[in-house]
């Protein structure tokens, strides 16, 4: 059971709209707190998006999920979870990137999720663009590659951008297989569509091993049976689980910087990671969230939803350090 001091503050006792915002309410944790001991997930904000090839904005993605966040209540309404009772929770803060610099950004990062691993911490992030999970792979899978889970209308398994550059959003997963961070035979990618530049990336997953679930196949055969498939091919072992929110369509989450149409609708978005449960979860991030296409903040608060679900998931099954 959760310690009382790591629960997030009601609604009935502070109105959702007085306070500092952090994730759904929760204390914040910095990393030389002597209470990071005592943590089992923390959340936090990966503010960097200089891996953006087109349409930027999902550097101010944390700031708004962490504000709309703060609609999130106790208990899932659907499973019944009560994840900040399943487990000490609380919000890490953001690791401060170098927007000038993307080297040195990936190293912060890497950097600071080496601490949060080290202290026995799962990390359950907000982003950010898709780059940003690049190195906090580097730190989830300094042990050994893991397998993975991905929900994306893009592969990000290019090679590389603009005559060979290395590091884009577009690119994370190529790298990471290159570096031994994934185990391909253990990945599997949903909702893949939207038209493209050729077959590089797919041609790449084919030759390694990835699975990848094209968007017309999940709609056939539903989410229930796409989801057997995906705990099937990420198996017993380590899992790290990664949701672009441009997964979801336009219809219902405009607020990301490369969208393509004929998407999951919003309750499928949650849906498919109520479906991750006894999947061994060892991180986890939700990208690609950019307020400046939506300043509703609806996208935004379809993300902090998803990383409720997620959280719960990961509260319920979180394998003990």
């Amino acid at each position: 059971m959760s310690d009382s001091q790591f629960q997030p503050v009601s609604g009935f006792d502070l109105p959702r709209f007085a306070g500092i915002p952090t994730f759904m309410r929760l204390p914040h944790v910095g990393l030389d707190d002597p209470r990071l001991a005592d943590l089992r997930i923390g959340l936090i904000g990966v503010p960097w998006d200089s891996g953006t090839t087109n349409r930027a904005g999902p550097r101010h993605g944390p700031r708004q999920l962490r504000d709309l966040s703060t609609m999130i209540r106790a208990q899932n309404g659907i499973t019944g979870v009560r994840p900040f009772e399943a487990a000490n929770c609380a919000d890490l803060g953001d690791v401060p990137p170098n927007p000038a610099d993307i080297m040195d950004s990936m190293e912060r990062i890497t950097g600071f999720y080496r601490r949060v691993i080290e202290a026995g911490v799962l990390p359950l992030t907000a982003g950010g663009d898709h780059l940003s999970t690049l190195p906090i792979l580097r730190a989830v899978a300094a042990s050994g590659p893991v397998g993975m889970i991905h929900f994306d209308s893009h592969t990000d398994l290019f090679d590389g951008y603009f005559g060979g550059t290395k590091y884009t959003h577009g690119t994370p997963f190529r790298r990471a297989v290159e570096e031994g961070l994934l185990d391909p035979k253990r990945v599997c990618m949903i909702g893949i569509r939207g038209t493209t530049y050729d077959s590089e990336d797919r041609d790449f997953a084919d030759s390694v091993g990835i699975r990848v679930i094209p968007i017309e196949e999940f709609h056939t055969r539903g989410v229930a049976d796409v989801m057997a498939e995906a705990r099937e091919i990420a198996g017993t072992g380590d899992t790290y689980v990664s949701y672009d929110i441009d997964f979801v369509d336009p219809a219902f989450a405009p607020g990301t910087g490369t969208p393509e149409i004929g998407g999951p609708n919003s309750f499928q978005a949650l849906e498919v990671v109520r479906h991750l449960d006894g999947v061994r979860i060892v991180g986890a991030d939700v990208v690609e969230v950019s307020p400046p296409f939506d300043a509703s903040g609806n996208t935004a608060f379809l993300g902090a939803s998803i990383m409720f679900e997620l959280l719960c998931v990961m509260a319920s099954d979180a394998p003990q350090a």
